[in-house]
């Protein structure tokens, strides 16, 4: 009867899994299978109560960021809808109080994000004896996304100058040739609320996203909250892309989903800045790996063998995902880049030497060509997008290594009496710095070739190199590298330095990109230290901050599984 009853107990506990409802294992020294996440077992009572606590605290600071914002946020010069009433309107007059509640609630996310890595991925860098589930990891990232999607921007203007280029184009002129100055006007509305350095400045982005901006610039007009609204429904669909292709690409690589969906799309960075600051890498990221999961549906599809032709189905889906990943660099040119590695993956699977390398190229060069023509004609944008691609490097950023360097040689030659000679300086370290992202690139190719590496950790590693030594690197641009490879780096070495990057960044930039009066950053960085030991004071007992037996606890018997970088 104990067997019988016990069998049935399973049974019930793996329906109710299937159906996503959260239940913690009965025994946890046997894990649950469910898919390819079976490699550990769910969370116990103890853990899951831990989990929604930290929901809460997630939540929390989300909120608080919200509130925030409607103080020290990205408000509008113009049409701010809190101006001059007396509640809401109270925070953008204290700006300490505010900039101290943005930067309390940035850190309680940041804190609540790592401590909900302990249920993700281990500890601080080792596999788990028991996982959250993929519904509870879902339900968290949702949580924390909605405060954030109804808050004022943060961190950055850029969707300003979205709504002023989509204006542009609505008019008829060409948003590749005048900026929002001389297209617009500088006494208008949205051109207003662009910042100074950008006003003069045609758009960098291509035809697919001025086409949908001047979709949405014909709706709403003027109305720069209804403008902001919908260019934030944009950001979102395409952080719910993230959220789609992320496990699936993660289960190709040998990576639990949750895992990667925790570092990929729970990220801070993801939160703070593609879904609070609108920007439009949400959308070419999550077109971008879309995009590549369909032609990795076609060239490693159920069923087909290493010998070709393919099926009629395996070629839809490639040339489907190819067109999706080209659509993705309509927006941002950077995301092309997914195409060789797609290509090279069709070559190693067709096993034809350099001649299936070249038809590769040449099949998927086509469908880029087609598409990119069709968008731009379709459009009426035409390829002036191709003229301004570099608008954004005339930014000096600290986070670029070449920048950063040709910035401290340039500062050590002033020390010594010889001169500013700082432009000169990065007119050398930024084209190195090129051709040294460019080997890096070709050689992730090759290894994607001869099979050395999968193509979507070889696209990470690749877009890593070019985010750092890009010359001008954004603390979202981070995340072009640190999505594609959630789903397939399992090793500390990358998880470590990624996570700290992305805790450090979220939490040291000011809530609207611009700059605070000195005493206004300590006195909030005092008021973050007292609020941040004495939550980690109090909860030291119910909260997993240390190692504790159980889900964060290192297994002498877990067996690291997935491709490792």
């Amino acid at each position: 009867m104990a067997v019988v009853e016990g069998a049935r107990r399973r049974v019930i506990e793996i329906g109710r899994r299937a159906l996503g409802l959260d239940v913690p294992a009965a025994d946890h020294t046997i894990a649950v299978l469910h898919g390819t996440e079976a490699d550990a077992p769910g969370l116990d009572r103890r853990e899951t109560l831990q989990l929604m606590r930290i929901r809460l605290l997630g939540a929390t600071g989300a909120v608080i960021m919200a509130i925030a914002a409607l103080g020290v946020g990205a408000q509008p010069v113009h049409q701010n809808p809190t101006s001059g009433m007396r509640v809401l309107g109270f925070f953008a007059r204290a700006h300490t109080s505010t900039l101290a509640m943005c930067m309390i609630g940035t850190v309680l996310v940041v804190m609540a994000w790592l401590l909900l890595g302990r249920f993700a991925v281990g500890g601080w860098g080792g596999n788990p004896l028991h996982r959250l589930t993929r519904s509870q990891l879902d339900r968290t990232l949702l949580l924390w996304i909605i405060p954030l999607s109804v808050a004022p921007p943060m961190f950055s203007n850029d969707v300003y100058s979205y709504l002023a280029q989509s204006e542009i184009a609505a008019r008829g002129l060409d948003p590749y040739a005048v900026g929002p100055a001389d297209g617009l006007g500088l006494n208008n509305v949205l051109t207003n609320n662009v910042p100074n350095i950008w006003r003069e400045t045609p758009a960098p982005y291509g035809p697919l996203f001025l086409w949908m901006g001047r979709g949405i610039a014909e709706l709403t007009g003027d109305n720069i909250i209804a403008g902001v609204w919908m260019h934030r429904a944009l950001a979102l669909g395409g952080v719910a892309l993230i959220v789609w292709a992320l496990p699936r690409l993660s289960v190709r690589c040998g990576v639990a989903p949750v895992s990667a969906l925790w570092l990929g799309a729970a990220n801070p960075l993801v939160l703070f800045h593609l879904v609070g600051g609108v920007h439009n890498d949400a959308l070419m990221l999550g077109l971008m790996l879309a995009g590549v999961e369909f032609c990795l549906r076609g060239i490693e599809s159920p069923g087909l063998t290493n010998a070709h032709p393919f099926d009629r189905k395996a070629w839809g889906l490639l040339i489907f995902g190819a067109v999706v990943v080209t659509m993705s660099s309509s927006i941002k040119i950077i995301s092309i880049i997914a195409l060789g590695f797609v290509g090279m993956a069709l070559a190693k699977r067709w096993g034809r030497g350099l001649r299936s390398v070249l038809l590769a190229g040449a099949l998927l060069g086509v469908i880029a060509v087609l598409t990119t023509l069709s968008i731009s004609a379709a459009s009426g944008l035409g390829f002036g997008w191709v003229h301004t691609l570099g608008a954004a490097t005339t930014v000096r950023s600290w986070m670029s290594v070449p920048t950063a360097l040709g910035i401290i040689a340039g500062f050590g030659g002033v020390l010594l009496g010889l001169g500013d000679h700082t432009t000169a300086l990065l007119g050398i370290t930024r084209p190195i710095a090129e051709v040294i992202s460019g080997f890096v690139t070709l050689r992730m190719l090759v290894a994607t070739w001869t099979g050395r590496l999968h193509p979507v950790g070889a696209m990470g590693v690749s877009l890593g190199a070019i985010v750092l030594l890009f010359p001008v690197v954004q603390p979202w641009y981070l995340l072009w590298a640190i999505v594609p490879l959630a789903a397939w780096a399992n090793r500390p070495a990358f998880r470590v330095p990624a996570i700290a990057f992305s805790a450090v960044v979220s939490v040291i930039l000011m809530p609207r990109g611009a700059d605070f009066y000195v005493f206004q950053i300590v006195e909030s960085a005092v008021a973050v230290v007292i609020v941040a030991l004495l939550l980690i004071f109090l909860t030291r007992n119910v909260l997993p901050w240390r190692n504790q037996p159980g889900v964060s606890a290192q297994s002498q018997q877990a067996t690291p599984y997935g491709v490792s970088s």
